[in-house]
């Protein structure tokens, strides 16, 4: 029964990340990361936690739309992912050191598809995107924590009911 409920307290994250994305937000301020890391440092299931933030951006994407750099920001996020899996707890050195990947992973692909193959061209892609970097850094923050406490609460919430309805 304990089961059952944190599958629906992990489908409501995915679903919590697919609206923020549907919904108006600052760039780069979506809990996609938090759940990549999330869900792939706490779950023993590594295929689930791994496969989290990429249920959430190939569904919200289907509304958003696909881009050229769709492939560079889904692997952003598995690597992300997988570096999480071995992490045993998050903590905010893990959370900025997963912002740094996605910004240079995600950056990286920008500059191979939209900026000249030069030094400054290389330099320029980097330096546009730090608004955005800006953005990734409090979000990424923002919901890792927000899912992590949340997760938490609702496990001790679950605990107590189950054991309740047991006795």
């Amino acid at each position: 029964m304990k089961s059952n409920y944190r599958e629906l307290l992990v489908l409501g994250f995915v679903v919590l990340a697919i609206l923020v994305r549907l919904t108006p937000h600052p760039p780069n301020f979506t809990p996609v990361t938090a759940l990549a890391i999330f869900g792939a440092s706490t779950f023993k299931n590594k295929y689930l936690g791994l496969s989290l933030p990429l249920i959430a951006m190939i569904i919200s994407d289907i509304f958003l739309g696909f881009s050229s750099i769709t492939l560079w920001v889904y692997g952003a996020f598995l690597s992300i992912g997988i570096l999480s899996t071995y992490w045993k707890k998050v903590r905010v050195h893990n959370v900025l050191l997963s912002s740094f990947i996605f910004f240079l992973v995600t950056n990286f692909g920008v500059w191979l598809l939209g900026y000249p193959k030069t030094f400054e061209g290389f330099i320029l892609c980097y330096t546009l995107a730090l608004p955005f970097f800006l953005n990734s850094i409090m979000g990424d923050i923002f919901y890792t924590y927000i899912l992590k406490y949340s997760f938490k609460f609702s496990e001790t919430k679950i605990t107590n009911y189950v054991k309740a309805r047991t006795i």
